[in-house]
């Protein structure tokens, strides 16, 4: 006769299995194992929580008064498709129309992105640099955001560090820490147009920094980098021997003296990532479609497998929808100029309205007129305003009073700055400058000497 096996119990188990849990007969889970994941990596949640423009944005708009009649103004992210005169252009359209109708782009792309969507990219990416790009040069992602993803992630080694802009995009924080990657930054600086502090980068870096990022057209800052000043960030670049990740989305969208040159011009003195993507320049951040383009003539990057990490990343990561990288070539091919002098001009126009009626508005100061981009950072002068003790609370009051909503500068590395975005339609914007100057004079300090 067969006998079974006994083996001893671990008090923990023995425990759980005498104890009768909830009433019903079954026994207690011991301690739930999945739980620690939020326990040890609390920090890493709080990535998507702080340093998240979306996730501040929401806290923000809670705060408005349901009651207020007056229309919520958006003056603090960059998407303005829902304004009719910032739609996009209607060769745009018409592609991905023509592109779902084939009936042949239902399939699963390649990871790295459909061959001839890669291959027109390249060749209008080059249209700008002093060498040709490949196919092999461009890698496809779902939008800048994944884009940032996977670089970070690829790069994000135990032990190693990356430089970041201040103010800067807080998700190249939020990628940083979800990958455990030490972020160190340099600063901006104000009275310089916003210019690196290129001085700086020296001294905050060391043996295992891998690389830094840089925004232009600058996001949140609307300056636009000279080709002098880039320059000069790629032989720093060299001499520390990291590489350049070029945050290139605003690409174009310049309207001031200052053109807009690719990081990639540079390539030969420093590797550079550059990531771009449709949503900008074409007004549709829902259309997801965004690249990883290599600027590296030398091929340094491929010498050190760094492009071997990023396809095989995105070997086992999401795609963007295969219909609109089959629409890329026309959409490439076929938008006309008049459209994106359209959006310029309309640019231009809004950035002049906020630079001109933020003067008077004596709570807050503008630095530096915007250039480039969707967006002016200016400082808050609280010492000036009652009772408002910081840029969120600054923001969250006015959001209540006067259903304005702005993005506090400390999600973008500056406490008691905010970010004001100009691309909206005009007559929203004037309106909203109107009521933060309306909030502002209600807040006043009473008694100030110089007064306002």
């Amino acid at each position: 006769m067969a006998t079974t096996a006994t083996h001893p119990q671990s008090n923990d188990a023995r425990a759980a299995a005498e104890e009768v849990g909830n009433g019903n007969g079954h026994a207690a889970a011991a301690e739930w194992r999945f739980a620690r994941a939020a326990k040890d990596g609390g920090a890493l949640a709080a990535a998507g929580d702080k340093m998240s423009i979306r996730a501040v944005r929401f806290k923000i708009s809670a705060s408005v008064d349901a009651r207020d009649p007056r229309p919520v103004l958006p003056l603090a992210h960059g998407d303005p498709s829902p304004f009719p005169e910032f739609r996009t252009a209607a060769e745009a359209e018409d592609a991905v129309a023509a592109a779902l109708r084939t009936g042949k782009l239902n399939c699963y792309p390649a990871g790295v992105g459909l061959p001839d969507a890669r291959r027109a990219l390249a060749k209008h990416l080059s249209s700008d640099l002093p060498y040709e790009l490949s196919s092999d040069d461009i890698f496809l992602t779902a939008g800048g955001t994944q884009a940032i993803e996977v670089v970070i992630s690829v790069l994000a080694q135990p032990g190693t560090n990356i430089l970041l802009p201040r103010p800067g995009y807080p998700n190249y924080e939020a990628r940083a820490a979800l990958n455990r990657l030490e972020v160190r930054r340099f600063d901006l600086i104000p009275e310089r147009g916003w210019e690196i502090d290129i001085d700086s980068l020296e001294s905050i870096a060391d043996k295992n920094t891998t690389a830094m990022v840089i925004i232009n057209p600058n996001n949140p800052c609307g300056s636009v980098y000279t080709r002098e000043h880039l320059e000069k960030v790629a032989e720093v670049a060299r001499k520390l021997g990291i590489l350049v990740i070029a945050d290139e989305v605003y690409g174009n969208l310049v309207f001031g003296d200052t053109p807009f040159i690719p990081m990639g011009v540079f390539g030969h003195i420093a590797p550079v990532l550059s990531i771009g993507s449709l949503s900008k320049r074409w007004i549709v951040p829902g259309w997801r479609l965004g690249w990883v383009a290599v600027c590296d003539p030398k091929k340094i990057l491929q010498e050190t497998k760094i492009l071997t990490s990023i396809t095989n990343f995105l070997n086992v990561s999401t795609d963007p929808a295969t219909f609109i990288q089959g629409a890329l070539p026309q959409i490439l091919e076929n938008t006309k100029e008049d459209f994106f002098k359209r959006i310029i001009g309309l640019l231009e126009e809004t950035s002049e309205i906020c630079y001109r009626e933020i003067k008077d508005i004596k709570c807050i100061t503008c630095p530096h007129k915007p250039k480039g981009s969707m967006f002016v950072m200016v400082k808050l002068n609280l010492y000036l305003l009652e009772g408002i003790h910081d840029d969120i609370d600054f923001c969250c009051k006015l959001a209540k009073e006067e259903s304005v909503i702005l993005c506090p500068g400390s999600v973008l590395g500056m406490e008691n700055w905010v970010r004001i975005t100009f691309a909206i339609d005009s007559s929203s914007l004037l309106d909203g400058l109107e009521r933060i100057k309306s909030f502002c004079q209600r807040h006043r300090k009473k008694n100030l000497l110089n007064g306002f």
